[in-house]
């Protein structure tokens, strides 16, 4: 597995380069937005670890950059412990965030989950699984989603959010549900993950967001997929 580090001190980027390669994983480095998209497209990448504040292009618009047409799982790093970076980053696309300083374990731990879910979403599998409802249609075996024939991109947990709600069309699922099963860890205060990454997913399958047609909130309950 290939890894991208990128931020803009050599420092945090050796370090976590050292932690990664003792996991067995190879290690690629860039210290701004430019030179991580730059390497993206040259060489095969499954996971990037991205600061948020860098010259020349910064985190934030470089995950923005990234999530056009690549969904490899992202994590962002930051110095800010605010809620506000961390929802920012998730609405931009992150997978996943973890603050500055962080313990090493803990990076591991995360990019190992991360890596987990991109393999099992992205392996083969023997028996066709296609989920549909109206004009929405998951095409599991190829990881392939189009709402009315034209093809819509998710990231990751996106697609892994959408896949429970379609597949079980018409049950009602609980945040704390939907973070459990995604996220494969017990749910603390899951809200605003699970939220942030509802509405990206509306933002893209929905002509109207505000009024949804496939994802639905069921107040005081939870989120569900209608079934159609």
């Amino acid at each position: 597995m290939n890894i991208l580090v990128c931020d803009d001190d050599k420092e945090i980027v050796n370090a976590i380069g050292i932690y990664v390669e003792n996991e067995g994983y190879q290690v690629y480095k860039a210290f701004n937005g430019l030179e991580a998209i730059e390497l993206l497209d040259n060489q095969e990448i499954h996971l990037i670890i991205m600061d948020i504040m860098m010259p020349m292009m910064d985190g934030i618009s470089a995950t923005k950059k990234i999530r056009e047409d690549r969904n490899i799982p992202l994590i962002l790093l930051s110095a800010k412990s605010e809620d506000y970076d961390k929802i920012l980053g998730l609405n931009i696309g992150a997978d996943d965030y973890i603050t500055k300083p962080f313990n090493p374990l803990e990076l591991i731990a995360r990019i190992k989950s991360q890596l987990r879910r991109y393999t099992t979403l992205g392996s083969l599998e023997t028996k066709s699984n296609v989920y549909k409802t109206g004009g929405l249609v998951i095409e599991d075996d190829s990881k392939t989603i189009t709402v009315d024939g034209e093809v819509v991109h998710l990231t990751p947990v996106q697609y892994k959010i959408l896949k429970l709600l379609t597949s079980n069309a018409g049950r009602v699922f609980s945040i704390e549900e939907i973070y459990e099963r995604v996220w494969n860890e017990t749910a603390f205060s899951p809200e605003n993950t699970v939220s942030v990454h509802i509405r990206k997913i509306r933002e893209k399958i929905e002509i109207n967001p505000k009024e949804p047609k496939y994802l639905k909130v069921v107040w005081g309950v939870g989120y569900k997929v209608e079934k159609l």
